[in-house]
């Protein structure tokens, strides 16, 4: 399963910090941005993930992140 989620994160160096605290939370998933992408696109792989967690996660790292349909 692929989640693919639309940020506002914009540099290299906040995407690895919040790549490192999601890993934290979900070591079994695979996580990358795609920052070229116009949408700042957070892409999560694997089995069972919680949608509003990594929300969570990366909104308390004061960046946007939803859901993109």
């Amino acid at each position: 399963m692929v989640e693919v989620f639309k940020t506002n994160v914009r540099s290299i160096r906040k995407a690895k910090h919040i790549i490192q605290k999601l890993a934290k939370e979900f070591p079994a998933h695979k996580i990358n941005f795609d920052l070229d992408d116009c949408d700042k696109i957070l892409r999560v792989q694997g089995k069972n993930i919680l949608q509003k967690r990594i929300i969570n996660v990366v909104t308390d790292l004061n960046h946007q992140c939803e859901i993109l349909e």
